[in-house]
């Protein structure tokens, strides 16, 4: 495995990223989200290192937070949560989704969600209140064709979102 170095500075753009305001979104009245989402582990540093995928799972219910209280100001109908993969830290990240001019799909729902059955990821375990928070899954099936030959993962997809105030649940 190679080297990490840089983590200082890499932690400190961590700290960054979780706020807010590193991400410029428009909260006037006529704006809009349509599945707007960031991954803050988007190299997928947090694959070979559980004290990594913490910190940046940390950072994402930090920033839910953040997005949670700025929404509420809002004053508009939304949906928040957090998408974790099993498999690939790359993949996490938090979502936005509300009413847009681009397609009908406000509220959004999955119908494949359920309670896991499995444990939750012991980097999961780590964040506070946790019980403030609904928890299901999802598995998504991904297609890799290369060199003539397909390969197929399947994935369980960990969906996060407060249990307190939302009224567009999934």
């Amino acid at each position: 495995m190679k080297k990490f170095r840089g983590k200082r500075r890499y932690f400190r753009n961590l700290q960054k990223e979780q706020q807010l305001s590193a991400h410029p979104l428009d909260f006037s009245p006529d704006s809009w989200f349509d599945f707007w989402h960031v991954h803050l582990d988007f190299d997928g540093r947090g694959n070979g290192h559980l004290k990594m995928r913490k910190a940046h799972v940390q950072a994402l219910f930090h920033l839910m937070d953040e997005l949670d209280a700025a929404l509420q100001t809002w004053g508009q109908p939304y949906q928040l949560w957090i998408e974790l993969s099993r498999l690939d830290a790359g993949l996490d990240a938090i979502f936005i989704h509300t009413n847009n001019p681009n397609d009908d799909n406000f509220p959004f729902t999955n119908p494949t969600l359920t309670e896991p059955t499995e444990r939750l990821p012991d980097y999961l375990q780590t964040i506070d209140g946790l019980e403030h928070y609904q928890i299901r899954s999802y598995e998504q099936r991904n297609y890799d064709e290369f060199d003539d030959m397909s390969v197929e993962t399947a994935d369980q997809i960990l969906v996060i979102e407060r249990r307190d105030h939302h009224l567009y649940p999934f």
